[in-house]
Protein backbone atom coordinates (compact mmCIF):
# COMPACT_ATOMS: atom_id res chain seq x y z
CA UNK A 1 0.00 0.00 0.00
CA UNK A 2 2.81 2.42 0.93
CA UNK A 3 4.62 1.58 -2.32
CA UNK A 4 1.67 2.72 -4.45
CA UNK A 5 0.49 5.62 -2.27
CA UNK A 6 3.09 8.18 -3.38
CA UNK A 7 2.70 7.52 -7.16
CA UNK A 8 -1.09 7.72 -6.74
CA UNK A 9 -0.83 11.05 -4.94
CA UNK A 10 1.50 12.42 -7.65
CA UNK A 11 -0.96 11.30 -10.34
CA UNK A 12 -3.88 12.97 -8.53
CA UNK A 13 -1.85 16.19 -8.19
CA UNK A 14 -0.98 16.22 -11.90
CA UNK A 15 -4.60 15.63 -12.91
CA UNK A 16 -5.74 18.38 -10.53
CA UNK A 17 -3.23 20.85 -12.00
CA UNK A 18 -4.41 19.90 -15.49
CA UNK A 19 -8.10 20.22 -14.54
CA UNK A 20 -7.89 23.61 -12.86
CA UNK A 21 -5.12 24.94 -15.13
CA UNK A 22 -7.26 24.46 -18.24
CA UNK A 23 -10.19 26.29 -16.62
CA UNK A 24 -8.13 29.14 -15.14
CA UNK A 25 -6.23 29.77 -18.37
CA UNK A 26 -9.40 29.57 -20.43
CA UNK A 27 -7.98 27.03 -22.89
CA UNK A 28 -10.63 26.01 -25.46
CA UNK A 29 -12.07 22.52 -25.15
CA UNK A 30 -11.13 21.66 -28.73
CA UNK A 31 -7.50 22.53 -27.99
CA UNK A 32 -6.99 20.80 -24.62
CA UNK A 33 -9.93 19.21 -22.79
CA UNK A 34 -9.83 18.76 -19.04
CA UNK A 35 -9.60 15.28 -17.46
CA UNK A 36 -13.26 15.55 -16.40
CA UNK A 37 -14.33 16.12 -20.02
CA UNK A 38 -12.20 13.17 -21.13
CA UNK A 39 -13.91 11.07 -18.47
CA UNK A 40 -17.32 12.17 -19.76
CA UNK A 41 -16.27 11.26 -23.29
CA UNK A 42 -15.20 7.82 -22.08
CA UNK A 43 -18.65 7.33 -20.58
CA UNK A 44 -20.71 8.88 -23.40
CA UNK A 45 -18.85 7.14 -26.23
CA UNK A 46 -18.20 3.87 -24.43
CA UNK A 47 -19.89 1.76 -27.12
CA UNK A 48 -17.96 3.39 -29.96
CA UNK A 49 -14.67 3.24 -28.08
CA UNK A 50 -15.17 -0.41 -27.13
CA UNK A 51 -15.86 -1.38 -30.75
CA UNK A 52 -12.60 0.18 -31.91
CA UNK A 53 -10.70 -1.10 -28.86
CA UNK A 54 -11.66 -4.68 -29.73
CA UNK A 55 -10.22 -4.24 -33.23
CA UNK A 56 -6.93 -2.80 -31.97
CA UNK A 57 -6.62 -5.46 -29.26
CA UNK A 58 -7.12 -8.20 -31.83
CA UNK A 59 -4.33 -6.75 -33.99
CA UNK A 60 -2.02 -6.48 -30.98
CA UNK A 61 -2.60 -10.07 -29.85
CA UNK A 62 -2.21 -11.61 -33.30
CA UNK A 63 0.86 -9.51 -34.08
CA UNK A 64 2.50 -10.25 -30.75
CA UNK A 65 1.93 -14.01 -31.08
CA UNK A 66 3.57 -13.87 -34.51
CA UNK A 67 6.45 -11.83 -33.07
CA UNK A 68 6.90 -14.28 -30.19
CA UNK A 69 7.20 -17.34 -32.44
CA UNK A 70 9.38 -15.49 -34.97
CA UNK A 71 11.62 -14.09 -32.23
CA UNK A 72 12.20 -17.46 -30.55
CA UNK A 73 12.80 -19.20 -33.90
CA UNK A 74 15.31 -16.56 -35.03
CA UNK A 75 17.07 -16.64 -31.66
CA UNK A 76 17.51 -20.43 -31.86
CA UNK A 77 18.75 -20.15 -35.45
CA UNK A 78 21.27 -17.45 -34.51
CA UNK A 79 22.60 -19.29 -31.45
CA UNK A 80 22.99 -22.68 -33.14
CA UNK A 81 24.36 -21.53 -36.49
CA UNK A 82 27.42 -19.32 -36.81
CA UNK A 83 26.62 -18.70 -40.47
CA UNK A 84 23.12 -17.46 -39.64
CA UNK A 85 24.47 -15.41 -36.75
CA UNK A 86 26.87 -13.59 -39.07
CA UNK A 87 24.30 -13.14 -41.83
CA UNK A 88 20.87 -12.72 -40.17
CA UNK A 89 21.75 -10.99 -36.91
CA UNK A 90 23.15 -7.83 -38.57
CA UNK A 91 20.06 -7.69 -40.80
CA UNK A 92 17.78 -7.93 -37.75
CA UNK A 93 19.66 -5.09 -36.08
CA UNK A 94 19.64 -3.00 -39.27
CA UNK A 95 15.90 -3.52 -39.65
CA UNK A 96 15.33 -1.48 -36.50
CA UNK A 97 16.94 1.57 -38.10
CA UNK A 98 14.13 1.75 -40.68
CA UNK A 99 11.16 3.82 -39.38
CA UNK A 100 8.12 1.56 -39.14
CA UNK A 101 5.96 4.41 -40.44
CA UNK A 102 7.86 4.13 -43.74
CA UNK A 103 7.14 0.39 -44.07
CA UNK A 104 3.44 0.50 -43.21
CA UNK A 105 2.28 2.13 -46.50
CA UNK A 106 4.18 -0.51 -48.49
CA UNK A 107 2.38 -3.26 -46.58
CA UNK A 108 -0.94 -1.77 -47.67
CA UNK A 109 0.19 -2.13 -51.29
CA UNK A 110 1.43 -5.68 -50.79
CA UNK A 111 -1.27 -7.24 -48.59
CA UNK A 112 -4.24 -4.85 -48.77
CA UNK A 113 -6.30 -2.89 -46.22
CA UNK A 114 -7.40 -5.78 -44.00
CA UNK A 115 -6.07 -6.78 -40.61
CA UNK A 116 -2.93 -8.38 -42.12
CA UNK A 117 -0.79 -5.20 -42.52
CA UNK A 118 -1.52 -4.11 -38.93
CA UNK A 119 -0.58 -7.55 -37.61
CA UNK A 120 2.66 -7.46 -39.61
CA UNK A 121 3.51 -3.98 -38.30
CA UNK A 122 2.92 -5.15 -34.71
CA UNK A 123 5.11 -8.21 -35.32
CA UNK A 124 7.89 -6.13 -36.88
CA UNK A 125 7.98 -3.71 -33.96
CA UNK A 126 7.73 -6.41 -31.26
CA UNK A 127 9.99 -9.24 -32.39
CA UNK A 128 13.32 -7.39 -31.99
CA UNK A 129 13.47 -7.23 -28.15
CA UNK A 130 12.25 -10.83 -27.97
CA UNK A 131 14.94 -12.04 -30.37
CA UNK A 132 17.83 -10.10 -28.82
CA UNK A 133 16.97 -11.01 -25.23
CA UNK A 134 16.43 -14.68 -26.09
CA UNK A 135 19.80 -14.81 -27.88
CA UNK A 136 21.48 -13.33 -24.80
CA UNK A 137 19.65 -15.80 -22.58
CA UNK A 138 20.61 -18.85 -24.65
CA UNK A 139 24.24 -17.72 -24.61
CA UNK A 140 24.29 -16.97 -20.89
CA UNK A 141 24.57 -20.57 -19.67
CA UNK A 142 27.38 -21.39 -17.28
CA UNK A 143 30.07 -23.40 -19.09
CA UNK A 144 30.97 -25.20 -15.84
CA UNK A 145 27.42 -26.51 -15.58
CA UNK A 146 27.51 -27.59 -19.23
CA UNK A 147 30.78 -29.47 -18.66
CA UNK A 148 29.35 -31.11 -15.55
CA UNK A 149 26.29 -32.34 -17.45
CA UNK A 150 28.50 -33.67 -20.23
CA UNK A 151 30.61 -35.49 -17.67
CA UNK A 152 27.44 -37.12 -16.36
CA UNK A 153 26.63 -38.29 -19.89
CA UNK A 154 23.95 -35.74 -20.79
CA UNK A 155 23.12 -35.41 -24.48
CA UNK A 156 22.95 -32.10 -26.33
CA UNK A 157 19.15 -32.21 -26.19
CA UNK A 158 19.19 -32.83 -22.42
CA UNK A 159 21.57 -29.89 -21.93
CA UNK A 160 19.25 -27.75 -24.02
CA UNK A 161 16.06 -28.72 -22.17
CA UNK A 162 17.42 -29.05 -18.64
CA UNK A 163 19.85 -26.14 -18.57
CA UNK A 164 19.69 -23.82 -21.54
CA UNK A 165 15.93 -23.28 -21.69
CA UNK A 166 15.49 -22.60 -17.93
CA UNK A 167 18.48 -20.24 -17.98
CA UNK A 168 17.13 -18.28 -20.95
CA UNK A 169 13.52 -17.93 -19.76
CA UNK A 170 14.14 -14.82 -17.57
CA UNK A 171 15.78 -13.14 -20.58
CA UNK A 172 12.91 -14.21 -22.84
CA UNK A 173 10.34 -12.71 -20.49
CA UNK A 174 12.32 -9.46 -20.36
CA UNK A 175 11.94 -9.27 -24.14
CA UNK A 176 8.29 -10.28 -23.93
CA UNK A 177 7.50 -7.46 -21.48
CA UNK A 178 9.15 -4.90 -23.74
CA UNK A 179 7.63 -6.32 -26.91
CA UNK A 180 4.08 -6.56 -25.60
CA UNK A 181 4.24 -2.97 -24.33
CA UNK A 182 5.36 -1.46 -27.64
CA UNK A 183 3.07 -3.72 -29.67
CA UNK A 184 0.27 -1.23 -29.04
CA UNK A 185 2.34 1.42 -30.85
CA UNK A 186 2.66 -0.87 -33.87
CA UNK A 187 -1.10 -1.38 -34.09
CA UNK A 188 -1.77 2.36 -33.93
CA UNK A 189 0.85 3.13 -36.58
CA UNK A 190 -0.71 0.54 -38.88
CA UNK A 191 -4.16 2.05 -38.34
CA UNK A 192 -2.90 5.57 -38.96
CA UNK A 193 -1.63 4.62 -42.40
CA UNK A 194 -4.80 2.89 -43.55
CA UNK A 195 -7.71 1.37 -41.67
CA UNK A 196 -11.47 1.49 -41.30
CA UNK A 197 -11.58 0.57 -37.59
CA UNK A 198 -9.42 0.63 -34.49
CA UNK A 199 -8.37 3.26 -31.97
CA UNK A 200 -5.69 4.62 -34.30
CA UNK A 201 -8.29 5.08 -37.02
CA UNK A 202 -10.68 6.70 -34.52
CA UNK A 203 -7.99 9.20 -33.51
CA UNK A 204 -7.21 10.01 -37.16
CA UNK A 205 -10.93 10.46 -37.90
CA UNK A 206 -11.69 12.55 -34.79
CA UNK A 207 -8.73 14.94 -34.97
CA UNK A 208 -9.86 16.95 -38.08
CA UNK A 209 -13.32 17.25 -36.52
CA UNK A 210 -11.75 18.82 -33.39
CA UNK A 211 -13.10 16.01 -31.21
CA UNK A 212 -10.06 16.35 -29.00
CA UNK A 213 -11.69 14.77 -25.96
CA UNK A 214 -12.34 11.63 -28.00
CA UNK A 215 -8.69 11.58 -29.14
CA UNK A 216 -7.54 11.79 -25.51
CA UNK A 217 -10.03 9.09 -24.55
CA UNK A 218 -8.52 6.80 -27.20
CA UNK A 219 -5.01 7.62 -25.93
CA UNK A 220 -6.12 6.77 -22.39
CA UNK A 221 -7.50 3.40 -23.51
CA UNK A 222 -4.29 2.65 -25.42
CA UNK A 223 -2.26 3.43 -22.28
CA UNK A 224 -4.46 1.17 -20.16
CA UNK A 225 -4.16 -1.55 -22.82
CA UNK A 226 -0.36 -1.32 -22.83
CA UNK A 227 -0.12 -1.35 -19.04
CA UNK A 228 -2.61 -4.22 -18.80
CA UNK A 229 -0.70 -6.35 -21.31
CA UNK A 230 2.56 -5.62 -19.50
CA UNK A 231 1.05 -6.66 -16.15
CA UNK A 232 -0.32 -9.82 -17.79
CA UNK A 233 3.18 -10.67 -19.00
CA UNK A 234 4.52 -10.05 -15.49
CA UNK A 235 1.85 -12.34 -14.02
CA UNK A 236 2.66 -15.14 -16.48
CA UNK A 237 6.35 -14.67 -15.70
CA UNK A 238 5.70 -14.95 -11.97
CA UNK A 239 3.68 -18.14 -12.47
CA UNK A 240 6.12 -19.86 -14.82
CA UNK A 241 9.37 -18.66 -13.22
CA UNK A 242 8.37 -19.00 -9.59
CA UNK A 243 11.62 -20.88 -8.94
CA UNK A 244 13.60 -17.97 -10.38
CA UNK A 245 12.02 -15.40 -8.08
CA UNK A 246 12.33 -17.72 -5.07
CA UNK A 247 16.05 -18.05 -5.84
CA UNK A 248 16.46 -14.27 -6.15
CA UNK A 249 14.57 -13.77 -2.88
CA UNK A 250 16.74 -16.30 -1.05
CA UNK A 251 19.91 -14.58 -2.33
CA UNK A 252 18.59 -11.21 -1.17
CA UNK A 253 17.80 -12.52 2.30
CA UNK A 254 21.19 -14.18 2.52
Amino acid sequence: MNKWLLPLLILICLLSVWEFGVKLLGIPVWQLPSPSLIGKELANSSGLLWTHTAVTLQEVILGFIAALFAGIFLALAIVYSKILERSIYPIIIASQTVPIIAIAPLLLIWVGYGVAPKVIVVALISFFPITVNTVDGLKSIDEDKVNMLRTLGASRWQIFTKLQIPSSLPYLFSGVKIGISISVIGAVVGEWVGASAGLGYLMTYSQPLFLTARVFAAIFILSVMGIGLFLLAVLVERLILRWHFDEKRSKTLA
